[in-house]
């Protein structure tokens, strides 16, 4: 039986069982394959053997704080655009702040609305793909012109060259093919 596509990967991290079961189903209910992490530590080892398309991370953990994780991400450049989205009991507008100020795209307080979770990370997902899909484009964009530009250069040298002797034998020609050998000498440098 073939695999089912995903909506994307999305990996939870969180100190407590519990939460990670209760995003783990709520996400995985709806087509997103879930990665999960129990620590900072474990979430960095998880990301670093495959990246996910988004990070739902808790703030406060018993090794390193999700503070510490999102910036150690944000400093990796391969994981530096990676979408942090907190997930957190904690609803401080300092500790919000913080989160946003260090690199989370988002904050959402738990107990969490389910529609609400659903949004933001189909949002946050949605954007991190579109993202991805443009750098593909825009790497195969300049491999085409690079090739491109490799293929047109020995014609074009050719042409060249071809245009400038005809200029310099046009001198026993009538004026007008002395002006349209100049005019095709000039374009083909263009």
């Amino acid at each position: 039986m073939p695999k089912q596509a995903t909506k994307g990967t999305v990996l939870v991290v969180d100190d407590q069982e519990r939460n990670i079961q209760i995003v783990g189903t709520t996400l995985s209910a709806v087509g997103y394959e879930v990665m999960a992490a129990s620590s900072g530590e474990q979430a960095l080892e998880r990301i670093a053997a495959r990246c996910p398309d988004l990070v739902l991370l808790d703030v406060y953990m018993p090794d390193i704080d999700g503070f510490e994780v999102c910036q150690r991400l944000h400093a990796i450049p391969h994981t530096a655009e990676l979408p942090i989205i907190f997930l957190s009991a904690a609803d401080e507008t300092d500790i919000v702040v913080r989160a946003l100020e260090c690199g989370g795209v988002d904050y959402i307080t738990k107990p969490f609305n389910r529609a609400e979770l659903l949004a933001r990370v189909q949002t946050h997902v949605a954007l991190k793909l579109a993202r991805d899909e443009r750098e593909k484009l825009i790497r195969e964009r300049e491999i085409f012109i690079s090739m491109m530009a490799h293929d047109l250069k020995n014609p074009l040298g050719g042409a060249q060259f071809s245009t400038k002797m005809l200029v310099e034998q046009a001198a026993d020609l009538p004026d007008a093919a002395k002006r349209l050998a100049k005019t095709a000498e000039e374009g083909v440098g263009r």
